[in-house]
């Protein structure tokens, strides 16, 4: 029967390094969703930041008036 629990401990040990290498994957794309996320705030703080000031540049502007 050695050969059959040869069989056995390859297909086990293959099956565990796939389940390794789809966890790893899994994680790599978490990861990147999360930094492109935090891209995407950050993009739209920034683009928030330059709305207000341009608001406030007209305000002053018409103050000046």
């Amino acid at each position: 029967m050695g050969i059959l629990d040869d069989a056995k401990d390859l297909a086990k040990n293959t099956g565990e390094k796939i389940s390794e290498k789809a966890r790893d994957a899994k994680e790599a794309i978490s990861d990147k969703m999360d930094e492109t996320k935090a891209e995407a705030n950050v993009h739209k703080a920034e683009a928030e930041k330059e709305s207000v000031e341009k608001k406030n540049d007209a305000k002053e502007a018409l103050r000046d008036v």
